[in-house]
């Protein structure tokens, strides 16, 4: 005699799908995504959210095709709160859940956007020409290895000079230091493409800086040659400290020009002199704040391009 198996009313079978899961309470609810779609909907790429779905129920399994009861929901997300409402939570908090191909290829991309990224902003210091991106790779991974940081620190052990304490400070110094341990898919790219840039200037396993801004400064001729009143945001090294002073308390022109590593133009038109030059991106903010406070509103800070690099032979 047939057996007749009964299917559960409330059971989808479902394949192909990447999994979002967000625990809320003592509950655990997924939803059902098509591949690559999630990514896509939280960067803003896809914007329907018919083509990210499989199918719009909330899951206490997805693999066992168990949809979440209503009441566990009301539970959860309260008991007015639309299923609608539901699945956005779910899919913007939860964490996503991939296959090894798909997390392979995720982290991937990001690595590739991270070194682009990199690449694009760091410069030789003294050349100031770009890095490939297969130099910043091999520069990153000797930090992540620890390479760059231990070849630092066996420096200071080995010159003979450094005495115990010393070295226990240049041990402290570099747990203060910025670290890097490689790319994630948790973070986006800008932001980790800002860590390792932190990394490689702090540590230098290759000799690198930030690209310099091009700037435009400009100010009414009558308050240039009065003497500036705020302080100066801006290291002075000991030898230069006598010929630097001097501009540091000179007159409002001079500590503009001050800031500016290499200056491109200068010009007065009418009542107002501008300078043209290139700023490391540290100053930026400083520059900006004494133009500001020293001509009372009256200068302007332009950034005409953000990263000025030059390009290999």
């Amino acid at each position: 005699m047939p057996q007749n198996i009964n299917q559960p009313s409330n059971q989808i079978r479902l394949t192909n799908v990447s999994l979002v899961r967000l625990k809320k309470g003592k509950k655990r609810f997924e939803i059902a995504c098509y591949k690559n779609k999630v990514l896509e909907y939280r960067s803003g790429v896809e914007t329907d959210l018919d083509n990210v779905l499989q199918i719009p129920s909330v899951f206490l399994s997805v693999s066992k095709g168990q949809t979440a009861p209503s009441q566990d929901l009301a539970k959860s997300f309260g008991a007015k709160t639309p299923l609608n409402d539901i699945i956005m939570e779910i899919l913007n908090k939860g964490e996503m859940q991939v296959g090894e191909k798909e997390r392979h290829a995720q982290l991937e991309r990001v690595h590739n956007e991270v070194l682009d990224i990199v690449a694009g902003k760091l410069v030789d210091p003294k050349s100031k020409r770009v890095y490939t991106t297969g130099m910043i790779e091999k520069a990153l991974d000797q930090l992540s290895s620890h390479g760059g940081a231990t070849h630092k620190l066996d420096e200071g052990k080995t010159t003979g000079t450094a005495t115990p304490t010393n070295g226990e400070a240049s041990k402290e110094k570099a747990k203060e230091m910025p670290t890097w341990t490689g790319v994630v898919t948790t973070k986006s790219a800008k932001s980790q493409a800002l860590e390792a840039m932190k990394a490689l200037i702090a540590w230098q396993p290759i000799p690198v800086s930030r690209a310099r801004m091009r700037l435009r400064v400009t100010c009414p001729t009558n308050v240039l040659k009065q003497a500036a009143k705020g302080s100066v945001k801006k290291e002075v090294e000991a030898e230069d400290a006598d010929a630097e002073s001097e501009k540091l308390t000179g007159t409002i022109k001079d500590r503009i020009l001050g800031y500016v590593e290499q200056v491109e133009s200068q010009d007065t038109v009418g009542q107002e002199w501008e300078v043209v030059g290139f700023v490391e991106p540290g100053a930026f903010k400083g520059l900006g704040e004494f133009v500001n406070g020293e001509t009372k509103g009256k200068g302007r800070v332009e950034v005409l391009d953000m990263a000025v690099t030059h390009e290999g032979d």
